[in-house]
């Protein structure tokens, strides 16, 4: 869109102008006799953007517009005072002699900020900014311009490209036009910071890109791959009231609020990168904020989303998006359907962007790296300033070489064109050496790190941390078998309801306050566990927790391979054989070996699988039974756990993670639970933590209250009775 302004009108002749003249010298506007009105005005400027340079040591985004325009005027001015005839032989010396002067300090302060010397190459492009300033300049100089050059012309910004292959599949969730209609996010920013490529000295002709991968290659002496952070703020202030961040955490979140924006965030796994990621978009103020995540860990992220910044709201985008709130802060969109909503989303004004598991995107050739990729070009496109918050989320940075660094470094800014960029070329450039020299290699190594590498180990951190905890992630049973649970478990709360009913109809309990009689609902679910038996069509509790357990394998599974991938060995349990096999064949197939932990094995078998988890390894993952390896066992080779099932006692998912957190792990330990949202698996959980609570206060002291004494089978039917009872009324 074009910007117009008036000509400015030239001085009249008549009455006042010599009162005009007299004021316009006082206030420095040039005078009509000069022959080269301009080179004041391109004096003062210059010398603005040198006393800024000097005392701060880098120019401003404004400051770098005032040096592009000194330089395009100094040069048109230049040819057109060599160039004019009716200029005297020594006036025209003289004010070649004065563009020569603004020329050297404009060669001085290149020489304080060296990003500046893009600006100096004739072939400069000036953006909208810049050419309204040069029109100021020029109107301040007396000049009087053309129509043509009193027109800004602000460039189209650049649309996003959807590749041929999936520009058929492109959906709109109906809510992202009413959002982009009713406040549109992004408006015009003309002094947006632009990156420009340096100019290199010592380090001209150089390829950098494999001297950086070597430098990781050669390892750094025992030092720590993580750049340094800020100390614990003494208050925190970043968690909301019920939550505590731990000191890491906090750290973190200093780097963000002094206005680091590009993060390689590789912290172990139970370390709490999700929540460190989400109180970042917080602490910089950049939302919306889109994060990619797998589909496993979809749920959880929402979750933690309402957790960390409860004043925000979260969407979680599913199949064609039909239910997005296109209002929210932050959406979340795993991998598998991230080509269906790639248009969309690279138009919808982004200021933020994590991707989770950012080592899913290392084959540079993979549909869904090239969209990660695209994305993240596009917000450094868009947001204004130019700097969004861009974070990699990964335990596991490198999978096969120091090269599955190239994806994550590029969709973080590192690398554009096969090359690193300008701010990582000049602090190579500033150490003086190049990769002939041995001293190059550390030092970039450290370059690349403080460019955002943040690294913690669990032992790193351990004395921040409980020896043990245990993690929920919640996952989403979204296909047919997921469907088909939900309808059972609802068939069952419906067969309960019923059978409650009937017997208050029959006087056999009483309601008070619109409260529904507990003894009662306790004989209805014993009723149902005596007959251990299901009505045509339907589940009982045993076979529909069983039927979750199916549904949720595949997913725990993956999230088995994916901690694999970031700590090393991991111990996997499961109650049934079905699931264990399924889990093996997940993980077979991710080129992981595993152990199997089974109850029909020998005691020989037993432990020779026992030895070759402790001791061989590659052997990456022990498949255990909850019931067959619950007890007795010694596997602290891993520190990681992941529950698949959920067992029906607090005391045996205890002694589970047990097998790890035992003499002789030095680590903390940490059990990923593994949940189906929206089913009776997540109140089962809330059961077994209750139950834990009692036998905490029974055994050790704890000020945990006392739960029932029930079963944890007639504790969940009761549960799901009670929702039943509350969602049609019949209270």
């Amino acid at each position: 869109m074009a910007t117009r302004v008036r000509r400015r009108p030239s001085d009249g002749q008549g009455k006042g102008s010599t009162q005009r003249k007299g004021a316009d010298q006082r206030h420095g506007t040039p005078r009509r006799d000069d022959p080269a009105p301009l080179i004041p005005v391109l004096a003062r400027r210059v010398r603005e953007v040198e006393a800024r340079v000097s005392s701060k040591g880098k120019a401003s985004p404004t400051n770098r517009t005032k040096f592009l325009v000194v330089a395009l005027l100094m040069r048109s001015e230049r040819s057109r005072v060599r160039d004019d005839a009716s200029i005297p032989a020594a006036t025209r010396a003289d004010l070649l002699k004065r563009l020569d002067g603004i020329a050297t300090i404009l060669a001085q302060i290149t020489a304080r900020d060296t990003s500046l010397l893009t600006l100096l190459d004739a072939n400069a492009k000036p953006g909208p900014a810049a050419q309204q300033m040069r029109r100021d300049w020029l109107l301040e100089s007396g000049a009087e311009l053309a129509e043509e050059d009193l027109v800004i012309t602000a460039p189209e910004p650049p649309r996003p490209v959807v590749p041929p292959q999936i520009a058929a599949r492109q959906v709109t969730p109906q809510s992202v036009p009413a959002r982009a209609m009713a406040n549109p996010f992004l408006t015009p920013d003309l002094d947006r910071a632009t990156h420009h490529d340096y100019l290199p000295g010592r380090l001209a002709g150089w390829d950098l890109l494999s001297p950086l991968y070597r430098a990781f290659e050669q390892g750094a002496g025992g030092e720590a791959a993580s750049m340094d952070l800020p100390p614990k703020p003494p208050i925190d202030r970043f968690s909301p009231p019920g939550s505590q961040l731990m000191v890491h955490q906090s750290r973190f979140l200093q780097s963000v609020q002094a206005s680091h924006r590009t993060f390689l965030l590789a912290d172990e796994p139970g370390l709490g990168k999700t929540a460190q990621s989400v109180l970042a978009a917080s602490v910089a103020n950049t939302y919306p904020m889109l994060a990619v995540v797998p589909n496993v860990v979809k749920i959880n992220w929402a979750r933690e989303v309402e957790r960390w910044t409860p004043q925000r709201r979260v969407t979680v985008i599913h199949g064609d998006g039909n239910d997005v709130d296109a209002f929210a802060d932050v959406f979340v969109v795993n991998y598998e359907i991230l080509d269906r909503h790639f248009a969309w989303l690279s138009s919808f004004g982004f200021r933020s962007m994590v991707v989770d598991e950012a080592h899913f995107i290392k084959n540079l050739g993979s549909q869904r790296s090239q969209q990660v990729l695209a994305l993240g070009d596009r917000l450094r496109e868009t947001t204004p300033g130019g700097d969004p918050l861009l974070i990699a989320l990964t335990g596991t940075p490198l999978i096969n070489d120091v090269k599955d660094f190239d994806a994550i470094w590029r969709f973080l800014g590192w690398i554009r064109d096969g090359k690193p960029t300008a701010d990582i070329v000049r602090r190579l450039d500033e150490t003086g050496y190049t990769p002939a020299d041995r001293a190059f290699y550390p030092e970039a190594r450290r370059t690349v790190i403080d460019m955002g590498i943040v690294r913690r180990r669990k032992i790193d951190v351990a004395k921040d941390l409980p020896d043990k905890r245990i993690a929920d992630i919640t996952v989403e049973l979204d296909d047919d078998l997921g469907r088909s649970i939900r309808e059972a478990e609802r068939a069952l709360g419906r067969r309960l309801a019923a059978r409650y009913r009937a017997l208050l109809a029959q006087g056999e309990g009483v309601e008070e306050d619109d409260e529904p009689d507990s003894a009662l609902m306790r004989r209805v679910a014993a009723a149902e566990l005596r007959s251990a038996s299901s009505e045509k069509g339907t589940d009982n509790v045993f076979s529909l927790v069983r039927r979750i357990g199916q549904a949720k394998s595949t997913l725990a599974a993956d999230y088995a391979v994916q901690l694999s991938h970031s700590v090393g060995k991991v111990v996997f349990f499961a109650k049934h054989i079905d699931v264990m096999d399924a889990a093996e064949s997940v993980l077979a197939s991710a080129g992981l070996r595993t152990v199997s932990v089974r109850g029909e094995q020998t005691s020989k078998q037993r432990q020779e699988a026992i030895d070759a988890f402790q001791k061989d390894p590659d052997v990456a993952v022990a498949v255990c039974s909850l019931t067959a390896a619950g007890v007795g066992l010694n596997l602290h080779a891993a520190s990681n756990v992941v529950l698949a099932e959920l067992s029906w006692t607090a005391a045996e998912q205890q002694q589970a993670i047990d097998r790890v957190h035992r003499i002789g792990q030095d680590e903390p330990v940490t059990a990923w639970r593994i949940l189906a949202s929206g089913t009776i698996d997540t109140k089962i959980a809330e059961l077994i933590d209750a139950k834990q609570g009692l036998a905490a206060r029974a055994l050790d002291g704890s000020d945990e209250a006392v739960t029932s004494g029930d079963t944890l089978q007639l504790d969940a039917l009761v549960a799901l009775l009670r929702t039943e009872l509350t969602q049609i009324g019949g209270l």
